[in-house]
C-alpha cells in the first residue's frame, strides 16, 4: 500500500473544505416571552383573554443583518380544533434587536392552550407556551 504524501493530503483536505459550504452563526434568542402592551409598556403574561392580541417578544442577539427569525403560532389544545394546529407564521429579517410578533383574530379566541415556536434561519430555537381563558 502506498503512503500519501503530506502535501497531497493537505491539498485534498483543502479541496474538500472549499467544496463544502458551511453556515455558522452565533445568532441566538436571549429571551422570549408573551406580553401585553399596556399604554406603551410591555407586561409579561401567560394568560390572555379571548379578545386580546397575542404578542411574542424575542430578544435576538449576536445576529448578522440577514438573520431570519420565524414565529409559528399553534393551537395546542383547543376545543373543535385538531391538536397542534398551525394557525399562522410570520418572519422578520433583522440583526440583533428586540423583535415583536403578534397574532390577532376577528372573532374571540377559543379557550385553550397555545404556543409560538421560534426559529432562526429555519432552525428551531424554542417554544413559548400560553393560554386563553
Amino acid at each position: 500500500m502506498k503512503k500519501i504524501s503530506g502535501f497531497l493530503m493537505l491539498t485534498l483536505v483543502l479541496m474538500f473544505a472549499t467544496a463544502c459550504s458551511f453556515s455558522f452563526s452565533t445568532a441566538n434568542i436571549k429571551e422570549a416571552y408573551m406580553a401585553r402592551d399596556t399604554n406603551g409598556t410591555l407586561e409579561a403574561v401567560e394568560v390572555y383573554g379571548q379578545d386580546e392580541i397575542f404578542l411574542c417578544v424575542a430578544d435576538l442577539a449576536n445576529a448578522p443583518d440577514d438573520t431570519v427569525v420565524t414565529a409559528s403560532w399553534y393551537a395546542v389544545d383547543v376545543a373543535d380544533t385538531e391538536p397542534n394546529f398551525l394557525i399562522d407564521q410570520a418572519s422578520i429579517t433583522s440583526s440583533s434587536n428586540q423583535l415583536f410578533f403578534d397574532l390577532s383574530n376577528n372573532m374571540l379566541w377559543p379557550i385553550g392552550t397555545y404556543r409560538v415556536d421560534l426559529a432562526i434561519n429555519d432552525e428551531f430555537v424554542q417554544s413559548v407556551n400560553f393560554s386563553v381563558q
